[in-house]
């Protein structure tokens, strides 16, 4: 009796994403999706419940269920789509030796979330000037969930930021369900921080947070150049957004995984917005502080605020943030 009961809360899980999956991602038509996606959970139920044995009902379930998982993973994502402004280009990187050269660089001039004046660059960086890794958590809700970016200081307020994201087309709004499913495209916003951070504290009015990492440079190097090849390939090929496995924070573990030693998974980077306590028990950050004196000063939010505008953003963010780094 108790496998039976297990069995069918298992199938009904998996009934419920399937079907989840058929309305989300199936057919255009409303009305075709509404069918299949309420006839699918009864004609398991009916499978499990009228085929006997019961081995043949479950072997004729797992092969409807396979089936939809089938159809569901050759949907093909695009970078042919009538995009949202900031996130119509598409970055790439040319690395030559020391240098990387990035193209479409977005550096947007704000004047609310919405209105801004679009400015694509292209800049260049020299890997034998950097210095380090920097990450910012930015909360727009909950505490227990924050939006990661990563960051490479190259010195004298001259930084490059990555931020891992949907990429939305034009009237499309994020829906933490739908991450779930096959409806956004993976994006690389490759940025000045004063475009992917200032607008997040002087627009959003997002609680951000910046903490310099303890990476060693030549690892730091590492990453970044795992992160290019990345920028490099969706540009080419396009990848889909997950919620649960290719989020902001589980593709900054992935790439870090290549380079560097493996840490063990911890139930923090699911609930990202506890990476810092996490960061910090794992001695990558500042421990010289207690970690509430060191979360208190990290906090950028206001001085974000105030250098929305200012040339020297990326210096000013930093001003009496704990652990310095020489020359930068």
């Amino acid at each position: 009796m108790l496998a039976r009961i297990l069995l069918g809360l298992l199938a009904a899980i998996l009934m419920a994403w399937a079907a989840a999956a058929i309305w989300f991602d199936g057919p255009s038509s409303r009305p075709l999706a509404a069918v299949l996606a309420l006839a699918l959970p009864a004609t398991g139920a009916a499978l499990l419940i009228w085929l006997r044995p019961l081995r043949r009902g479950v072997l004729a379930f797992a092969l409807l269920f396979v089936a939809v998982v089938a159809w569901w993973v050759r949907i093909e994502p695009s970078n042919e789509r009538d995009w949202q402004p900031d996130v119509a280009e598409l970055p790439r990187a040319r690395i030559e030796g020391d240098r990387i050269t990035i193209s479409n660089l977005r550096n947007f001039a704000y004047r609310s979330e919405t209105d801004f004046t679009e400015r694509w660059e292209e800049r260049t960086y020299d890997l034998r000037e950097l210095r380090g890794v920097d990450l910012f958590l930015s909360y727009w809700g909950s505490p227990h969930i924050a939006h990661t970016i990563a960051s490479w200081d190259f010195g004298e307020g001259q930084q490059l930021a990555i931020s891992i994201e949907t990429r939305k087309e034009r009237g499309e709004a994020y829906s933490a369900v739908l991450g779930f499913f096959r409806h956004f495209e993976l994006y690389y916003v490759i940025a000045d921080e004063r475009d992917v951070v200032g607008v997040r504290t002087a627009h959003r009015g997002e609680d951000v947070y910046l903490y310099r990492l303890n990476t060693p440079v030549e690892t730091a190097r590492a990453i970044l150049l795992d992160y290019l090849e990345e920028v490099n390939r969706i540009a080419d090929e396009p990848k889909w957004y997950n919620a649960a496995t290719h989020n902001c924070t589980t593709v900054i573990r992935k790439h870090v995984q290549h380079v560097a030693a493996e840490q063990p998974f911890n139930w923090k980077i699911l609930l990202n917005g506890y990476l810092d306590e996490l960061g910090y028990e794992r001695g990558q950050v500042d421990t010289s502080l207690p970690f509430e004196e060191l979360r208190q000063r990290s906090s950028i939010s206001a001085v974000g605020r105030a250098a929305e505008a200012a040339p020297d953003f990326s210096t000013r963010i930093r001003q009496g943030l704990p652990g310095a780094r020489a020359g930068s």
